[in-house]
């Protein structure tokens, strides 16, 4: 099991009065993330496709644009055809997001570098400082720092007592 998901069931099991719901927004990050700036790559391995303009990297990829940081085992990136840079960003095989203080993990993460937009699915997990989240997907706003838990989502609320 991952930090996070300890932390996580941990949190659970100390906590009291579950609330469930299908759809909430919460903030993401300290600050936000200039989507502008360049990503930089790393991985144990790179394969690329000329002929359709995508690079695969594969084993321990970590990337990192400004202060936000994204790590998965598999990494599609597809440049924009037509122009120089990147279109978007596919990690797959279990993904870990940090910007800040907060961390997201889950199955998939696709990041859309020009709308700064990044999509999570599968058992999505957020924890933030002593509280935490989860969800089947979260849409993550770079531009302006927000998330968007959407189906099933699940959270622990302390009341006063704890």
């Amino acid at each position: 099991m991952t930090y996070l998901r300890l932390l996580a069931i941990a949190f659970v099991l100390c906590a009291a009065a579950p609330v469930s719901a299908q759809g909430t927004s919460v903030a993401f990050g300290a600050i936000q993330q200039d989507t502008s700036a360049p990503v930089e790559v790393t991985a144990d391995e790179l394969a690329v496709d000329q002929a359709s303009g995508a690079a695969t990297f594969t084993g321990n990829v970590v990337i990192g644009q400004g202060e936000m940081r994204l790590s998965a085992p598999r990494v599609l990136v597809i440049y924009s055809q037509g122009q120089a840079g990147i279109e978007r960003l596919e990690a797959t095989g279990g993904v870990t997001l940090v910007s800040g203080p907060d961390a997201a993990e889950g199955q998939r993460a696709d990041y859309n570098v020009a709308d700064g937009v990044i999509v999570m699915s599968g058992d999505v997990l957020l924890a933030q400082g002593q509280s935490a989240l989860s969800a089947d997907r979260m849409t993550v706003n770079l531009d302006d720092g927000t998330a968007r838990m959407q189906g099933r989502v699940k959270t622990i609320l302390q009341t006063g007592n704890n």
